[in-house]
């Protein structure tokens, strides 16, 4: 079994949430626009019929195609054991997985808080007020609840980490690319959420991803933009 992976080609965004799993978890899967390129995904996302995903991330095991990627990552959870294993504790795991999901939607709207198809570049002083409140009170907002969500566990779901992890880890990079001056400050407040970053990745089951060329940077065309303009402590 070899899942097929849709997502934008020259961006980490969103689909890079699923990769982590997906190479985490050894699950064999091929990165098809990254293969084949743009066309060939936009081609593929108008074949879908009426169950056709609002946009990427998808993935498509033989006919059938799951989209939206915290359902994603949830749903290999799942079916790979990447989860808890007990009900409670992975419906659980999936409410953090939409939390994170809800950060990096922020994240997203600070460079486009008026209008998402136009620039950043139109809208920089509107820019500049969303992040300030975004640096002010929702980066310790969010990593707050998560490092009480840890209390003082190694992983959310007690004794091995979960896809709820290893999404953390992302977002945490994700802002410490876009606010590295605010992460700087904000991060000696939340040390359970750092160590998780830290565990996440020396992974062994990830060096060799992390440090690959598959593993697109962090770049000014994705979620997670760094504007100096917009950082601060």
């Amino acid at each position: 079994m070899t899942y097929d992976l849709w997502y934008w080609p020259t961006i980490p965004g969103r689909g890079e949430f699923v990769r982590l799993v997906l190479e985490a978890g050894g699950i064999p899967y091929r990165d098809r626009a990254r293969e084949e390129g743009a066309e060939a995904l936009m081609k593929d996302l108008a074949s879908r019929g009426e169950r056709e995903p609002f946009a990427p991330p998808y993935l498509v095991d033989g006919d059938f195609c799951i989209a939206q990627a915290p359902h994603i990552c949830a749903w290999l959870g799942d079916r790979h054991g990447l989860g808890a294993g007990d009900l409670p504790t992975d419906l659980w795991l999936i409410q953090l997985q939409l939390t994170i999901a809800d950060a990096v939607a922020e994240v997203h709207n600070i460079h486009h808080p008026v209008a998402l198809m136009e620039t950043y570049e139109k809208q920089k002083a509107e820019a500049a007020r969303a992040a300030e409140g975004f640096r002010r009170d929702r980066i310790p907002k969010f990593l707050g609840y998560f490092e009480r969500s840890l209390a003082g566990r190694e992983w959310f779901a007690g004794s091995k980490w979960s896809f709820a992890d290893l999404s953390l880890f992302q977002l945490v990079e994700g802002l410490r690319y876009a606010f590295p001056r605010r992460m700087g400050a904000v991060e000696k407040d939340v040390p359970g959420v750092v160590a998780l970053r830290d565990r996440v990745a020396a992974l062994p089951e990830l060096q060799d991803y992390l440090h690959s060329d598959r593993r697109l940077p962090f770049n000014e065309n994705g979620i997670f933009r760094h504007y100096p303009e917009l950082d601060a402590e």
